[in-house]
């Protein structure tokens, strides 16, 4: 059974700086990543991580890096110099290659105070 849980979200003051964690199991991914979510909005890609590199939505290159822990299966989202619009209920997901199989955690709320 595939779960991914998520942690590290939080309230912290513009220019701060917060962690987000997914580790996950029941399976290998290929491909993970974090997306944001915010009231009456889509759920829209902050980050993303495959074998071949990493893919930042443009609002947040230069302050957000996306890593990955193979051996503990685990993705993280170091988020640096934050912002109040960085604010949002963030997700981990995770896909086999063909994006055939999609994966979501429960979710972690972000909150930027300004």
């Amino acid at each position: 059974q595939v779960q991914l849980v998520e942690s590290g979200g939080g309230l912290v003051q513009a220019g701060g700086s917060l962690r987000l964690s997914c580790a996950a199991s029941g399976s290998d991914f290929s491909i993970m990543g974090w997306y944001r979510q915010v009231p009456g909005k889509q759920r829209e890609l902050v980050a993303s991580i495959t074998t071949s590199g990493t893919n930042y939505t443009d609002s947040v290159k230069g302050r957000f890096t996306i890593s990955r822990d193979n051996a503990k299966n685990t993705v993280y989202l170091q988020m640096n110099s934050l912002k109040p619009e960085d604010t949002g209920v963030y997700y981990c997901k995770a896909s086999d290659s063909f994006l055939k199989y999609n994966y979501w955690g429960q979710g972690t709320q972000v909150t930027v105070s300004s």
